[in-house]
């Protein structure tokens, strides 16, 4: 298989690998067959490319979650939001390839799978092309593996992962000291992946949420401060429709006038 490779913005550098129109087809056939199969073993609260998820859904749920935690500002409520370093880059072709065959016995499906797997890696047996839309499922079949960890074998309630990045609730900060070294042993050793070092945060929901570009507060939403300039440094008449749609999921009044003012609209 091959990739046209070439670089974007959105807003960190990402290196992209898109494959050519032939093999984008087997792709498409390869999702097909696989997403409705798996799509019934994800947990609820995953919301990275399913039907009737998505970012806004996800940070919906995660005001939800904070309500029920803190039992409606009863009790206090702190948050441990994580990232996983280099997710796509450091998944391993054949600990997904266990994983799949465990629900997929047909050996020419495995044989095709394996074929796409082992078209791209960045290290030996390694790696998944960003720009695939197969990328995108076996991310969420790898770490529905930790998923159940989280859900099933640890039983935390208020746990939501998009892509790479999760939070889990708690009314107690030292609990989720303990969970993030509870999270570090169960992704290294049965994953092969790591925690971001430096993105791995636990506070007090009352200082704000940083997820998936807002930032959740007690009383209120609002856009991160970084998408907020950026939507203001790239506006154009063509893109205010997107980004008035975006802010239509927070406070963003001052923000929708200073982008409508910008093009006169």
């Amino acid at each position: 298989m091959d990739y046209t490779s070439f670089y974007v913005s959105d807003p960190k550098l990402r290196h992209i690998h898109k494959a050519d129109i032939r093999d984008r087809v087997v792709h498409h056939a390869i999702h097909n067959v696989l997403y409705p199969i798996f799509e019934r073993h994800f947990i609820h609260d995953s919301y990275s490319c399913r039907l009737g998820k998505g970012t806004h859904r996800a940070v919906d749920r995660l005001e939800q979650f904070i309500r029920k935690a803190g039992d409606n500002r009863r009790r206090p409520v702190f948050a441990s939001k994580c990232d996983i370093r280099k997710f796509f880059e450091s998944i391993e072709h054949q600990t997904l390839l266990n994983i799949i065959e465990q629900n997929i016995q047909d050996a020419e499906t495995m044989w095709l799978i394996k074929r796409v797997l082992d078209s791209f890696s960045k290290l030996p047996g390694k790696s998944l092309p960003l720009g695939n839309l197969t990328s995108q499922l076996f991310g969420n079949i790898y770490l529905n593996e930790f998923d159940q960890f989280v859900k099933h074998i640890l039983k935390e309630r208020y746990y939501i992962r998009y892509c790479d990045d999760f939070i889990v609730l708690s009314d107690n900060a030292e609990k989720l000291i303990e969970l993030v070294s509870k999270f570090q042993e169960f992704l290294r050793e049965r994953l092969g992946l790591e925690l971001h070092p430096h993105k791995v945060f636990i506070r007090k929901y009352g200082q704000g949420i940083d997820f998936l570009g807002y930032i959740v507060l007690p009383y209120h939403r609002v856009m991160r401060t970084r998408t907020r300039r950026r939507m203001l440094r790239k506006n154009t008449s063509k893109n205010l429709p997107s980004y008035m749609g975006i802010l239509d999921h927070c406070n963003g009044h001052i923000i929708r006038k200073k982008l409508a003012e910008q093009v006169n609209y």
